[in-house]
This record gives C-alpha cells, sequence and structure tokens, in this order.
C-alpha cells in the first residue's frame, strides 16, 4: 500500500438502511436537521413570490378578494345571514384558517416531486420538506391578519377574552395540514394523478366547511366530522367574540390527531421508496 493512505475496512461502519416496519417520525432526527427545515422553508417563501409586482401583498389579496366575491353573491343575492356580524368580516374570518390550509395542504402534497434532486442525492427526514411547505404558508397567514385588524377596527368589533384561544386554533390548523399534506405528497409520488385531483378535492372541501355560511344546527353533527369546521369557527369565536361550540371543536380535535397519527405511519412506511420511484 502506497505511504499515506488507509486501509479501508471490509465491512461498513455505518449502514443507513429504511425501517422495515410501521413506526412514527423520528423526532431526534427532526430536530437534528431543524436548520434544514429553515431554510427550506424560506426558499419556498422566495421561489412563490420571485418575480412577482405584488410580492407578499398576493397573501392579503387572495382572501380579500374572495371575500369580495362571497359578499356579493352569497351575502346579497343568495341572503346568507351571519348573525350580529357584518358578513365580509365574517367570511374573511373563515378564510384566513382555510386559505392557509389549502395552501398548506396543495403545496406540500406536491413539494416532493419538486424536491426530486436533494431526496435522490442527500439523506435526511422526508417529512422535513412538506413541513417545511407549511411553514411557509404560515408565513402567508401572518401576513393576511393584518387585514383582519383593519376590518375589525372599520366595522367597530371589539376584542374580547376569547382571542386567548387563538394560538391554540392555530397549532391545530397546522397538526390538520400536517396530518393531510404529507399523506397528499407521500401518494403524489407513486400516484401522479394527485396533482390533478387535489385542487378538486380542496375545492369541495372548501364548500363542506362553514367559510361562506353559518353552521345549521340540523347538519351539525354530519358537518363536525369535518375537522375544519370547529377550527373556522373557533377563529370566528376568538376573534369576533361569537359563542363556541365546545363539542365541535373537541370533534377536531380528535379527528386532527387520528388524521395526524395515520399521516405519519403511512409517509414513514411510504418513506423508504421514495428515492426509487421518484
Amino acid at each position: 500500500m502506497p505511504p499515506g493512505l488507509m486501509e479501508l475496512p471490509i465491512e461498513p461502519l455505518v449502514v443507513i438502511e429504511p425501517s422495515k416496519s410501521w413506526r412514527a417520525i423520528n423526532l431526534r432526527d427532526l430536530w437534528t436537521y431543524r436548520e434544514l427545515l429553515y431554510f427550506l422553508t424560506w426558499r419556498d417563501v422566495k421561489v412563490r413570490y420571485k418575480q412577482t409586482a405584488l410580492g407578499a401583498a398576493w397573501a392579503i389579496l387572495q382572501p380579500l378578494l374572495l371575500m369580495l366575491i362571497f359578499n356579493f353573491f352569497f351575502s346579497r343575492f343568495a341572503g346568507i345571514k351571519s348573525g350580529n356580524i357584518p358578513y365580509p368580516i365574517f367570511a374573511y374570518a373563515g378564510l384566513l384558517p382555510w386559505t392557509f390550509f389549502a395552501t398548506a395542504v396543495t403545496n406540500s402534497g406536491s413539494s416532493l416531486i419538486g424536491s426530486t434532486n436533494l431526496i435522490t442525492k442527500v439523506y435526511f427526514p422526508r417529512m422535513i420538506i412538506p413541513a417545511a411547505a407549511v411553514a411557509a404558508a404560515l408565513i402567508d397567514l401572518m401576513i393576511a391578519f393584518s387585514m383582519l385588524v383593519v376590518l375589525m377596527i372599520y366595522y367597530g368589533v371589539n376584542v374580547t377574552l376569547s382571542l386567548a384561544l387563538l394560538p391554540v386554533l392555530i397549532v391545530l390548523t397546522i397538526l390538520l395540514a400536517l396530518g393531510v399534506g404529507p399523506w397528499m405528497a407521500a401518494l403524489n409520488v407513486k400516484y401522479r394523478d394527485v396533482r390533478y385531483a387535489l385542487p378538486f378535492m380542496i375545492q369541495i372541501w372548501m364548500f363542506a366547511s362553514p367559510v361562506i355560511y353559518p353552521v345549521p344546527e340540523k347538519w351539525r353533527l354530519l358537518l363536525s366530522l369535518n375537522p375544519m369546521t370547529g377550527i373556522i369557527e373557533g377563529f370566528r369565536a376568538a376573534l369576533l367574540g361569537q359563542s363556541l361550540n365546545w363539542t365541535t371543536l373537541a370533534l377536531s380535535a380528535v379527528v386532527t390527531v387520528v388524521l395526524l397519527i395515520n399521516s405519519t405511519f403511512f409517509f414513514t412506511r411510504m418513506e423508504r421508496n421514495f428515492a426509487d420511484v421518484i
């Protein structure tokens, strides 16, 4: 052997192989790669608004324009009532969590396909990629929230102690997005039909959620199976001082946790084949 060269061992020192059992996400790995989550989040934010004239203002314009359309068609023409809350702010308060959820699920659903080179060349917990898409959508939620403050001042809506519930509801919405988004992302790797079906599913889900209408009491039990029902009603209760149906919110939390657990196990089961089929 030439001088200065080390002899390689016959057996590898470290063997990296996928788990063959159903298991949850390795939280230690996620914590180790937390800086990667940060950089991927900001990458998604920058790419989204790169070479746009309005930039981050689109985060406000999207729910604002939808609110104006809903107010024109559903409030004025269809006569949908929103109680003692002006319909524009009623609709915008529902659009805030919905727009975040829809954006997070849509972007995380296509996130793995958009990171093919990264997945096939470098090891890291793959869950970080759809999680970064959800975190990037959270930035939009914070920006869009500023318009709600303007609307509350304009319509003279007072802040109540219910506002303390808002951080819990935001966390619940994030968990729901993490329960649906990675599931769609894993399916999208194997079945590319998901990219076409997902936007259609999101549209149907919006009309099945009380974004543009209050929940009818006779349909409350059925609509409560949709986790966004309790979340949207919770947002309105926290922001506008309306009464909160704790049963609906509790059911939304239970469904969210079940979806998150199932999505975690499904994602990690599919994860070991990503590099081969992507």
